[in-house]
């Protein structure tokens, strides 16, 4: 044989070992591709079936699922709706406004006379001068000026003030009387009580009216008993004190039951010399009129 029969027959081998080693690579890619491993088939099994799983630039790492759309965002749940905050504020509460009586509105009124908000009463009855006592209040804080106590009003007047006595409650009058003494039961009866400051007059056990009185100072006071109207006097003028006294029913030597002006202007801001004041000249000047000499005044705590 020649030289030259046997290098082809030598490179034609060389190229046949390169073909199967190629094949063998392309296999070893395939199955890495695959990403599981070829088990051999038993006696009469399928052949292997390696399938390689396509994927998509969009899911890195995951399967593609173009059937897949976007979930949509959860919508809120009612509770979630409701808590949300409204944007105009609860109103306040009214607590008082025109027409109103009773004790919490003569309190509101003796505060408001405190800080000189207002000058009369207090009367128990929220009234035009009440009203606009409480717009000038409201109107000087920067509430609204509504004229009506509600509970934004109140807490700052609250604040502002203190507790008022009992005789700045009824500085005017208006107080409830005491319950009649014994010794007024019986007869013509100018009933005086020290402790409510109120005179009752009666008729054999019967109230016929009732009105605030004031009493003397702690070094003027009134004398306290069983008396007697002695005398009446429609104009009369102290001699000791060059001051009217209208209406003056005299029980108790220079003492009398009579009207008072600075009574009417000033309430229990101020003091008689003992007699018994009265603030009301229409209540009295009725009662001038009934009384006789004679009758009895019983001035009792």
């Amino acid at each position: 044989m020649s030289r030259r029969g046997t290098g082809g027959r030598r490179s034609t081998a060389r190229r046949g070992r390169k073909g199967i080693a190629v094949l063998a690579a392309l296999g070893a890619v395939a199955v890495g591709a695959a990403g599981c491993t070829v088990q051999p088939a038993g006696e009469g099994a399928p052949p292997v079936r390696i399938e390689v799983p396509s994927r998509t630039p969009d899911a890195p790492g995951g399967p593609a699922s173009p059937s897949r759309t976007p979930e949509a965002p959860a919508e809120p749940s009612p509770s979630a709706s409701s808590a949300k905050p409204s944007s105009s504020p609860t109103p306040a509460r009214v607590l008082w406004s025109p027409g109103d009586d009773g004790r919490d509105v003569r309190e509101l009124q003796a505060r408001l006379r405190q800080i000189a908000w207002i000058f009369h009463g207090p009367t128990g009855t929220y009234d035009d001068l009440t009203a606009e006592a409480v717009r000038g209040f409201q109107g000087k804080r920067g509430l609204p000026k509504t004229g009506v106590t509600d509970t934004v009003t109140w807490q700052r007047l609250l604040a502002m003030t203190r507790e008022p006595g009992r005789w700045e409650l009824y500085l005017m009058g208006g107080q409830p009387a005491d319950p009649p003494d014994p010794r007024c039961m019986t007869g013509r009866v100018m009933c005086i009580s020290k402790s409510s400051r109120t005179l009752r007059w009666m008729i054999d056990g019967r109230t016929v009216s009732t009105m605030p009185v004031r009493f003397g100072s702690e070094y003027t006071p009134t004398r306290e008993g069983v008396f007697r109207v002695y005398w009446k006097s429609r104009h009369h003028v102290s001699t000791l004190y060059d001051s009217p006294m209208p209406y003056a029913m005299f029980f108790s030597g220079g003492q009398a039951v009579h009207y008072s002006s600075d009574f009417a202007a000033r309430g229990y801001a101020g003091a008689s010399h003992g007699c018994v004041n009265v603030r009301d000249e229409d209540a009295i000047a009725r009662l001038y009129e009934q009384v006789r000499d004679g009758d009895k005044v019983v001035v009792h705590r």
